[in-house]
C-alpha cells in the first residue's frame, strides 16, 4: 500500500482533528435515532416501545459484531503508529472476511430466537408484533453492520475521520426518506409502519457499505482480496480474537445488564417502557462529546503505543478528560432542566413526562461517571490492556448497577428513576477505577505490536 495516503497520527494531532468529524458523526447518527421514534411517535406510540425493545437487541448483536471491529482498531492503529505497512492488506482483508462471516451467522441466529428474545424480554402483547418484524428484517440484515463496522475503524484509524460524518449524513437522507415513504407518503398505503422503517434502515446501512467500500479505493488506503490471505494469518486471527472477546465481553455483559434492567422496567408498565425509550433517545445527546472525544484519543493512543511513545500516550488521555467532562456534565445539566419542554416533542402524557424528569435528574450522575468510563477503558483498549476493563465491568455492572437499580427502583419502589440510579452507581465507582488503573499505568508492556517486527524493519531499511 502507499503509506502515503495514510495521514499522520503522533501526539502532537489536534484533538478536534479527529474528534470533530467523530462528534458531527455521533449528532446524526443521534439525530436519525430521534427521528425515527419522533416518526413512528405520531403513528403508534406502541411502536416506539417496541422498537426500543428490539434496538435493546439490535445493539446486543452490534456488540458480538465487534469482536474483530474493536480488534481491527486496536491493531490497525497500533501497527500505523510502528510503521509495518506491508501487513495493512492482510490485516484489512482478514477483518472484512471473517466479520462479513460472523454477521451472516449471527444474523440467522437472532431471527431464529426472535420468539425466545421477546419471552425473556417481558414484552407485552400490544408491542410484540412489532418488536418481533424489526428484529426479522433489521437484524436479518444485520451482516451489513458487520461489515460497516471494520471499514469504519479501518478509515478512522487511517485518519479519515470524516467520511463517517458524510456517510452518516446520508443514511440520514435515505433512512428518512424512507420512513416518510411508508408512513404518510405515497408507500403509506401498503400499511406496513414498523415494517417500512426496517426496510428503509437495512437500506440505508446497505448503500452505507458500499460508500465506505469506494472511498478505501479512491483513496488507495490498501486492498481486500483472498490472496492476502494465503497462506491463512491464523496467528493474526488468534491475536485480533484475543483483544476482541474480552472487549466485547465487557460490552456484552453491559448490554445484558441493561436487557435485564429493561425487564424490570418492562415490567413497570408500557408508560415507563416509552419514558425510557424517549429519555434515552435526549440522553444521547448529553454523551455524543465526550465519546467522540474518547474514540479520538483511543486512535491517537493506538499510534502512540505502537510507535513507543508510552509517555505522550499517557498525558494525552488527561488532557482529553479535561476537555470533555465539563462540557459533557454541563449538556446533562441542560438536558434536565429543559426535559419538560424537550420531551412534549415526543408525547403529550404528563405521566410519562414526569417519569422522564426524575430519570434526566439520575441521568446527571450517569454521564459523569459514563464520561470517566468512555475515556480510560477506550485509552487501555487501545494500549492492550483489553482484560481488566472486562472484570471491572462484570463486578461493577451486576454487583453494583443491578442490585442497587433493582434496591431502588423494584424494592423501594422509585420506579424506573431508581433504574437509572442503579446505573448512576455502576458507572461513577467503576469510571474512577479505571481512572486510576490508567494512572498507575498498570496497562505499559501491553502492546500488541511486536518489537521484533519493528526491528528487522528498521533493519531492512539501513541495509
Amino acid at each position: 500500500m502507499n503509506k502515503k495516503r495514510s495521514i499522520v497520527i503522533d501526539e502532537n494531532t489536534p484533538l478536534l482533528m479527529l474528534a470533530g468529524p467523530m462528534f458531527l458523526e455521533l449528532f446524526l447518527n443521534t439525530m436519525l435515532n430521534n427521528v425515527d421514534t419522533l416518526m413512528l411517535s405520531h403513528y403508534d406510540e406502541y411502536a416506539v416501545g417496541a422498537v426500543g425493545n428490539a434496538n435493546t437487541i439490535m445493539f446486543m448483536m452490534n456488540i458480538l459484531f465487534n469482536v474483530i471491529a474493536t480488534a481491527t482498531s486496536v491493531v490497525v492503529a497500533q501497527y500505523l503508529g510502528a510503521k509495518l505497512y506491508e501487513k495493512m492488506n492482510m490485516i484489512y482483508t482478514l477483518a472484512i472476511i471473517v466479520n462479513l462471516v460472523i454477521g451472516i451467522i449471527l444474523s440467522g441466529v437472532f431471527c431464529a430466537a426472535n420468539p425466545f428474545i421477546m419471552d425473556f424480554l417481558h414484552v407485552s402483547p400490544q408491542m410484540r408484533p412489532y418488536s418481533m418484524i424489526y428484529i426479522y428484517i433489521v437484524g436479518g440484515g444485520g451482516f451489513l453492520t458487520a461489515v460497516f463496522n471494520v471499514m469504519l475503524q479501518i478509515l478512522r484509524c487511517n485518519g479519515y475521520t470524516r467520511i463517517g460524518m458524510w456517510v452518516t449524513f446520508a443514511i440520514n437522507i435515505v433512512n428518512i426518506g424512507g420512513n416518510y415513504l411508508f408512513l404518510y407518503g405515497p408507500l403509506s398505503f401498503l400499511k406496513m409502519g414498523v415494517a417500512g422503517v426496517a426496510i428503509a434502515t437495512v437500506t440505508a446501512r446497505l448503500l452505507a457499505v458500499m460508500a465506505l467500500i469506494a472511498f478505501f479505493y479512491i483513496t488507495k488506503i490498501g486492498k481486500i482480496a483472498l490472496r492476502y490471505l494465503n497462506p491463512f494469518p491464523a496467528k493474526l486471527l488468534a491475536k485480533m480474537i484475543k483483544i476482541g472477546l474480552p472487549t466485547a465481553g465487557e460490552n456484552l455483559t453491559y448490554n445484558l445488564y441493561q436487557t435485564t434492567l429493561l425487564s424490570f422496567v418492562n415490567a413497570m408498565g408500557n408508560d415507563a417502557v416509552n419514558a425510557r425509550a424517549y429519555c434515552n433517545s435526549l440522553i444521547s445527546f448529553a454523551m455524543i462529546f465526550s465519546n467522540a472525544c474518547a474514540m479520538s484519543t483511543q486512535i491517537i493512543t493506538g499510534h502512540l503505543v505502537g510507535a513507543g511513545k508510552s509517555e505522550e500516550a499517557y498525558r494525552r488521555v488527561f488532557k482529553t478528560l479535561r476537555t470533555s467532562m465539563p462540557i459533557t456534565i454541563a449538556l446533562a445539566v441542560i438536558n434536565a432542566i429543559l426535559c419538560r419542554h424537550t420531551l412534549r416533542l415526543f408525547t403529550g402524557n404528563q405521566h410519562i413526562i414526569a417519569l422522564g424528569q426524575m430519570i434526566m435528574i439520575a441521568d446527571i450522575f450517569v454521564e459523569t461517571g459514563r464520561c470517566l468510563n468512555m475515556t480510560f477503558v477506550s485509552s487501555l483498549k487501545a494500549a492492550g490492556a483489553y482484560i481488566f476493563p472486562l472484570i471491572m465491568g462484570i463486578l461493577c455492572n451486576w454487583g453494583l448497577g443491578l442490585t442497587t437499580g433493582y434496591m431502588a427502583g423494584v424494592v423501594l419502589g422509585a420506579g424506573v428513576a431508581g433504574i437509572y440510579a442503579g446505573t448512576a452507581t455502576d458507572e461513577c465507582i467503576r469510571g474512577l477505577i479505571v481512572m486510576s488503573y490508567w494512572y498507575r499505568k498498570k496497562w505499559l508492556g501491553k502492546s500488541v505490536v511486536d518489537r521484533t517486527d519493528v526491528i528487522i524493519q528498521d533493519e531492512g531499511k539501513n541495509t
